[in-house]
């Protein structure tokens, strides 16, 4: 046998091998992606509404808000209307700014990026001044590509922001932090979920959005504390993870809303005006990190695309500022019994 021929051999062998590895992996992946399937249960019961005003007996003209998207924005997971995302920003905005907040939720449990659609449709009926939109997780587990979910996000933010609302999305969460999904699909869903991430944030903000990468922000605390931040289901986050989520998004929700407090000029070590690519990258893969448009010397673009800014947001809810004096908010009024006393 001459050494060409043993060489030939020896290679055929090794990408026979190597073919056969890969056969193995992706035997591996399709068997555990339909046990996850079977493990990550089906809604039996839609989670409570917290719709209504918060902050009734404050002064001024409601902010009304509106929280769109999948089971996390719904709050899936969660027992009491207080506990669900959109209740928390709403009565943190409210104490914040001193100002009602008249809340409406149209997410949906098990929606897609796709199903942005229709509560985009019914939000734009309530004249939304701010929208809080948390979406992709289910593109992911539904491996929905990711331009077709970006395509569909982007549209949503643009029919917002042309009716005049601002738009914070907090962008797809790290999927690899759910227990049950064992390696080496949990790899998988980590890569699928960050680069999810950073393509919503491009789009986003180059739609005049606002975003705030939810990543693994609660991967580290649902690692130590597992029984106490996921939900029965052990998929979806306990009120207690939903309220860490919230705090997350509050300061931004705020910026977004013109808060002086919000919109500091002060820099703090790691943030700063960036390519919005570079920033996108950058918050993919840190968990709780603002991206903003930004302008250097008058300009929106630079040579690597438009210019976005990146801020590390500290997280605040439940308390009023430092600087206010105490302040008692109600819980919400419901939105009938607000329209009663309007008609009346």
């Amino acid at each position: 046998m001459s050494q060409k021929w043993r060489v030939a051999k020896r290679a055929a062998q090794g990408v026979a091998v190597g073919a056969g590895l890969l056969a193995t992996a992706a035997g591996v992946i399709v068997a555990q992606a339909k046990q996850a399937r079977r493990i990550i249960p089906q809604a039996d019961s839609p989670p409570p509404r917290g719709d209504g005003v918060y902050g009734a007996r404050l002064p001024g003209k409601p902010i009304t808000m509106v929280v769109l998207g999948d089971s996390s924005a719904a709050g899936y997971g969660t027992f009491r209307p207080r506990e669900t995302p959109g209740a928390l920003l709403a009565n943190g905005v409210s104490r914040r700014l001193r100002r009602p907040v008249r809340l409406h939720r149209f997410a949906v449990v098990g929606a897609e990026s796709s199903g942005l659609v229709p509560q985009v449709e019914a939000a734009l009926e309530v004249k939304p001044d701010i929208a809080v939109i948390l979406v992709g997780g289910n593109d992911v587990t539904h491996r929905t590509s990711t331009s077709t979910a970006v395509r569909h996000l982007v549209n949503a933010v643009r029919d917002l922001r042309a009716a005049g609302a601002e738009v914070v999305v907090g962008t797809c969460p790290d999927l690899g932090t759910i227990r049950p999904i064992k390696p080496p699909l949990r790899w998988l869903t980590r890569y699928w979920s960050r680069q999810l991430a950073a393509a919503q944030t491009v789009a986003v903000v180059e739609a005049r959005g606002w975003t705030v990468s939810l990543g693994d922000l609660l991967g580290p605390r649902f690692t130590a504390e597992p029984t106490r931040m996921f939900s029965w289901d052990r998929f979806h986050p306990s009120a207690e993870g939903y309220a860490v989520a919230a705090a997350a998004l509050l300061p931004t929700v705020l910026a977004a809303l013109g808060s002086v407090d919000e919109r500091r000029e002060v820099l703090a070590v790691g943030e700063g005006v960036r390519s919005l690519p570079h920033a996108a990258h950058e918050a993919a893969r840190r968990a709780g990190t603002e991206v903003s448009g930004a302008e250097v010397a008058g300009r929106e673009r630079g040579p690597a695309g438009r210019w976005a800014q990146l801020r590390r947001r500290t997280a605040w809810f439940g308390h009023p500022h430092p600087d206010e004096a105490e302040q008692v908010v109600d819980a919400a009024v419901p939105l009938e019994e607000t329209a009663s006393r309007t008609e009346g």
